[in-house]
């Protein structure tokens, strides 16, 4: 009885985690039924409506769902997790620790920080296109509306990027159920359309799709740039993988999503089969007249939920990269006391949101950002395929065959895609690209930066145990303890050396503290800290945490620990940081206009008193210059 009560308990909760995922991980590709059809048909390369076009774009829905969600993500993918953790920065951590310094780390390195900076620019476009595409249905159900569409479209993602600060548990709850309704709608309608036109479940073969490229070569290409609009989401598979696990994501994939989907494309093209007017927007156009404006509010719903999951991501991708060392220390409030998970930043969001608008107003309509978007989808895609053959091959060690031949088809397949995509860049493609090559710039120039300040700080470091010997019976010691940050596990750090410089005097105790970052998304409590004994009073102690984790210094140290002197008492520890004041100069190591960019990067940071949760009134800062 208990075993069948443990297994009933484990399906429920696998039940439970999927429900969870078709309401997250599913919003960003369930809601690309709205436009994928349409813009393939009526874009900026539009198709005659005719049997021959319908079969063959349908054909390459249904195999490119099949090959890149279904085989690529669902199939392999998932399978690189980072301990638990998906997603382009977690699976450069994952290489990155698995081969350590090599040939590869260049490489690695940069193709992760592309795919990220490419992730801002899809995070950017979603919202826009998501809202705008549903809020549109209005014309269908009255024509005169079409004027309400932009600033009704404007209202819904002001308002949404303004509850971010409240966090997402509440309206979480409501993800799942609702996404299941909107799928089962999705499936229903194209049921109804396709018993219209059955011959339409011909299309699924994929010598329809060949016959599309014999017919028309060069339109069949084109259509490639709207067709992969209908696996739009599919990275978020990946990324959101951490919360709820690879075998939730499998099954509401396979027996929710994908055929959900599947039955809504077909419905829409047998639809305009029976009917070629209706490619304006065969979505609302499956449902009768009565229910095309509650569709709208479903649609839109589900729009909202489908924002709310790449505004969540933007918000987990950027943490990470703040914990990794590609970013500046961020403002992170965190929005709930179970969930480690939900976070809120409020220069990303805003930032986001002023794109997004930015974004509506420029564009104005779904078809004209169909243009802009897939560039940034389809070079993540062909990035974490690139990321996945030096997976295969070198970490995991596959068969070179097995492992050259399956990253080959992939590269293929997403290298079509994302040419077909490049077609787009003078119609609007250009905008994520230029969204991604800033994000990279910054990226990048933060990593370099913080390597050079490490590299100049290291030329003037003392050794630790020169600098023991400096102070012994020479400097005098006054009652409590300091703990001086420090940036490296090597050397004095230069608060520490500026305090005995120009104060003359030392705490009884005192500990040089590094805080370190590992390629993991957690580490556990009983691993995080290591602290050794200098001898006269001096203790170096490394805490460490995993990307994912939140950081909290004084709750760390007020634990006993017999190696570090023991606990550090909250009102009689002081904590002293130091500030570096960069100077750019034409010393080798970055162009001067990347050096006074990473100066003006370490000038708005998040204080680092604040990040690492210090008590306000209980830290000093010691300033220095450091030319770089």
């Amino acid at each position: 009885m208990n075993e069948t009560s443990g297994h009933s308990a484990e399906k429920e909760s696998l039940a439970a985690l999927a429900l969870g995922a078709v309401g997250v991980v599913f919003g960003d590709i369930g809601t690309s039924p709205l436009y994928a059809l349409k813009e393939s048909f009526i874009g900026h390369h539009p198709l005659t409506v005719d049997r021959a076009h319908i079969f063959g774009v349908i054909s390459l829905i249904f195999w490119t769902m099949t090959l890149v969600v279904t085989v690529k993500y669902v199939l392999v993918i998932l399978r690189a997790d980072n301990k638990g953790e998906g997603g382009s920065l977690a699976l450069l951590a994952l290489i990155g620790r698995k081969l350590g310094e090599s040939r590869w780390t260049g490489l690695i390195t940069t193709l992760g920080l592309i795919a990220t900076a490419l992730f801002y620019g899809d995070a950017i476009i979603t919202p826009a296109i998501s809202v705008l595409s549903a809020v549109e249905g209005l014309t269908v159900v009255n024509a005169g509306l079409a004027d309400w569409v932009l600033p009704l479209s404007i209202a819904i993602l002001i308002g949404l990027f303004a509850i971010q600060s409240r966090g997402t548990a509440a309206m979480g709850k409501l993800f799942g159920p609702v996404m299941l309704v909107y799928f089962v709608v999705l499936a229903t309608l194209g049921i109804i359309n396709i018993a219209r036109a059955p011959e339409v479940l011909w299309a699924l073969s994929p010598h329809y799709a060949a016959e599309f490229f014999l017919i028309d070569p060069g339109l069949a290409f084109l259509a490639l740039g709207s067709v992969v609009l209908a696996v739009t989401g599919a990275e978020a598979l990946y990324a959101d993988m951490g919360h709820f696990g690879r075998r939730a994501i499998m099954v509401g994939w396979l027996y929710v999503a994908f055929p959900c989907l599947l039955l809504n494309y077909l419905g829409q093209s047998a639809l305009m089969l029976v009917d070629p007017s209706t490619v304006q927007n065969p979505f609302f156009y499956m449902a009768p007249e009565w229910a095309r404006l509650p569709l709208v509010g479903l649609a839109t719903m589900a729009t909202i939920i489908a924002s709310q999951a790449v505004i969540s991501g933007a918000f987990s991708v950027s943490q990470q990269a703040v914990q990794l060392g590609f970013l500046p220390r961020l403002k992170i409030l965190h929005t709930s006391a179970r969930a480690a998970g939900q976070i809120y930043m409020p220069l990303v969001n805003w930032g986001l949101l002023a794109l997004v608008i930015l974004l509506v107003l420029s564009f104005r309509s779904s078809t004209n950002l169909a243009a802009a978007y897939g560039i940034a989808v389809t070079g993540t895609m062909f990035i974490t395929a690139c990321m996945l053959g030096i997976l295969t091959f070198s970490v995991w060690k596959w068969p070179p065959v097995l492992s050259i031949s399956l990253t080959a088809l992939f590269l293929l397949v997403d290298g079509l895609y994302f040419a077909s995509n490049a077609t787009k860049i003078p119609d609007g493609g250009w905008f994520p690209l230029l969204v991604a090559a800033i994000a990279f710039t910054l990226l990048a120039t933060w990593a370099r930066g913080r390597h050079l300040v490490r590299a100049r700080l290291a030329e003037d470091a003392m050794p630790i145990d020169l600098f023991i010997r400096s102070i012994k019976d020479r400097v005098p010691r006054v009652k409590g303890s300091a703990v001086f940050l420090a940036s490296t596990t090597d050397g004095v750090p230069p608060a520490l050396l500026h305090n005995v410089k120009h104060n003359h005097v030392l705490h009884e105790r005192v500990a040089i503290l590094t805080v370190m970052i590992e390629g993991v998304p957690h580490v556990s409590p009983a691993s995080r800290c290591h602290a050794e004994d200098l001898g006269h009073g001096l203790y170096r102690i490394v805490l460490t945490y995993g990307f994912m984790d939140e950081v909290d210094v004084p709750a760390e140290l007020a634990l006993s620990n017999p190696a570090a002197g023991g606990a550090f008492r909250p009102m009689e520890t002081s904590y002293v940081l130091a500030r570096q004041t960069l100077v750019p100069s034409r010393r080798p190591g970055m162009a001067l206009w990347r050096e006074k960019l990473f100066a003006w990067m370490v000038r708005n940071a998040e204080s680092a008193m604040l990040f690492f949760k210090l008590p306000t009134n209980r830290v000093i800062e010691l300033g220095s210059q450091v030319e770089i």
